[in-house]
């Protein structure tokens, strides 16, 4: 592994330990070099991914764009990042065991919404009212009656 400080090409892993659900090992790295400290993630790919975009275009799937959506939706809200690793994770592993190789970003999406709907209320409605194109007020009220309604079917549902 490069040191991200000198570039030196030879790194010494100190530490090495799972990290968040156990789909990724965290290794904590010292350059003999320049004395620089530094992480690294190591995670699974069981295959490469590549995302269909709405205009044709193919990209290639990143997780931290993934992980970027979330926290856009959950910005100031009162969600562990535990639980949106775990997320994120989750989404990533069924992706990558459907068995496809490309992936729509409406199947990306979807996913997330499905994600959201389960962590926060209200970062549910913000990410759907760009990912739904939310153009008039009853969009959003639509939104908000959806969730009530899940709320009244399941009186167990944190608010």
């Amino acid at each position: 592994m490069r040191c991200p400080f000198c570039n030196s090409e030879d790194t010494q892993v100190k530490d090495s330990r799972p990290a968040e659900d156990g789909s990724a090992i965290r290794r904590r790295r010292i350059c003999p070099d320049c004395g620089g400290r530094f992480t690294t993630f190591e995670r699974v790919q069981l295959r490469e991914l590549t995302v269909l975009k709405k205009s044709g275009r193919k990209v290639p799937f990143d997780r931290e764009k993934l992980v970027r959506s979330f926290e856009i939706a959950l910005r100031k809200r009162p969600v562990d990042r535990d639980r949106i690793d775990r997320a994120v994770s989750g989404i990533i592993r069924r992706l990558e065991s459907s068995g496809e190789t490309e992936i729509s970003s409406e199947d990306i999406g979807t996913q997330v919404l499905e994600a959201l709907k389960t962590l926060d209320d209200v970062a549910f409605v913000r990410y759907a009212s760009v990912y739904r194109d939310f153009t008039h007020i009853e969009d959003f009220s639509q939104a908000i009656r959806q969730i009530s309604a899940k709320i009244a079917r399941d009186p167990g549902v944190e608010r």
